[in-house]
């Protein structure tokens, strides 16, 4: 098997989310072996077979695959994401309980409820980031969708400790140990509302997120603790708010793209939803995903042992030419028909494989949904958009444009 250089940590931080592309490409293949900070084994592979293999036959654990500072800061201990087998399967079971249509439509609704209800008291500004003003946005929709009660007094709070689990994920040292105290009040502070609910303190809704995981039974039948319990209310409320990004993103795409605003202002709402897949695909969200192998097995030449580990690329796969032609450009038509269900291993932004059986995140379905509700919002909507830069620097994880969409009321 053809090898990268001895150690890839300074090409990978430098060149970002197309390394792992750049080096196949160079390789000729699709997998190839290298190390990270000179003392971990990594082997890297992209494409829809290596996702087929990586999320489809059983052969990878997510446990003890990321760095502790990132596991502690976007999943912590105990989540879905570290569990395997039945263990996994009962508790994603309660993830895609949360998924319904109506629930969705609901979550929409609460969503352009609370855009109506933010926009303007931001707009009052002057010149503002669309970025900081949708976090508000999702931070109060979420919390409202997922019945977790939020003060008014504590909305700035839990939008900065919620917008730190993504921001400063791929940071070391200060700022992403800070992140992670934050973390743990905002841990201490869900456990505490899990706990009023089985107090019968507080009594939400049937099939909330609060009360399906304030009630959740493990494999084992056990209540798990309300500090698990307050683990995977998180892992609802901040994949909500990491929608931001696609949002600035689709905002983004809307301007440099006016005949889609222009279609969807008129009433034409045909290709919104290719619009949102499109937006997913070609803008960057998080680069990569790790995990460690569980059964040997050998692919493309390559010996893959028991534990090594080994990080699937999602933004090159998402950009591979084999998969979707011209894939630098933005062309939402590509999508018309597009079902995820019987093409999961193509469009892998947010993982691979089934929803109900493998680690894909069950959070598309809500991502899609405020996706598709924003971009309408924001083709009818009358900002105006200051001359500001908008590139994407593809060496910042995640990433953002530069400016952050910087909009304004229109004069």
């Amino acid at each position: 098997m053809a090898t990268a250089p001895f150690d890839s940590t300074i090409p990978f931080l430098k060149e970002g989310y197309p390394f792992i592309s750049n080096r196949c490409d160079t390789l000729g293949q699709d997998v190839f072996a290298s190390r990270l900070a000179l003392v971990v084994p990594v082997t890297f592979m992209r494409g829809a077979e290596a996702a087929e293999k990586f999320y489809g036959e059983g052969r990878f654990t997510r446990d003890k695959a990321m760095p502790s500072t990132i596991q502690h800061l976007l999943q912590d201990k105990g989540s879905v994401q570290a569990l395997d087998g039945e263990a996994h399967r009962v508790r994603k079971h309660a993830f895609m309980s949360l998924m319904s249509p109506e629930a969705m439509n609901k979550l929409g609704d609460i969503f352009e409820e609370e855009w109506q209800r933010v926009e303007d008291r931001w707009l009052s500004r002057g010149q503002v980031k669309l970025h900081d003003m949708v976090r508000e946005i999702l931070t109060r929709a979420a919390c409202r969708w997922a019945e977790v009660p939020l003060p008014e007094k504590d909305v700035a709070r839990i939008t900065h400790e919620l917008s730190l689990m993504i921001d400063q994920v791929a940071r070391f040292g200060p700022l992403n140990w800070y992140a992670q105290l934050r973390r743990r009040g905002t841990e201490s502070w869900v456990a505490g509302i899990v706990q009023q609910v089985r107090n019968g303190e507080l009594r939400p809704s049937e099939g909330s997120t609060l009360e399906v995981f304030a009630h959740h039974r493990d494999v084992d039948g056990e209540l798990i603790s309300p500090e698990i319990a307050a683990v995977e209310i998180i892992n609802i409320l901040r994949p909500l708010l990491a929608v931001s990004r696609f949002i600035v993103f689709a905002a983004v795409a809307l301007h440099e793209h006016p005949q889609w605003r222009d279609t969807f202002a008129s009433g034409d709402l045909e290709d919104v939803e290719p619009f949102v897949q499109e937006v997913r695909r070609f803008y960057p969200f998080f680069p990569a995903v790790p995990g460690r192998v569980t059964d040997q097995f050998r692919w493309n030449n390559h010996q893959f042992g028991r534990g090594d580990m080994v990080i699937l690329d999602l933004y090159g796969t998402c950009h591979d030419a084999r998969l979707f032609k011209n894939p630098e450009s933005f062309q939402p038509e590509r999508f018309r028909g597009w079902s995820w269900d019987e093409d999961p291993y193509s469009l892998i932004a947010q993982g691979a494989g089934k929803h109900d059986t493998s680690h894909r995140c069950p959070g598309e379905w809500t991502t899609v949904e405020l996706l598709k509700r924003a971009v309408v919002i924001l083709s009818k909507a009358q900002y105006d958009v200051p001359t500001q830069d908008l590139t994407v620097p593809l060496s910042r994880f995640p990433s953002l444009p530069r400016s952050g969409f910087v909009i304004s009321r229109p004069r």
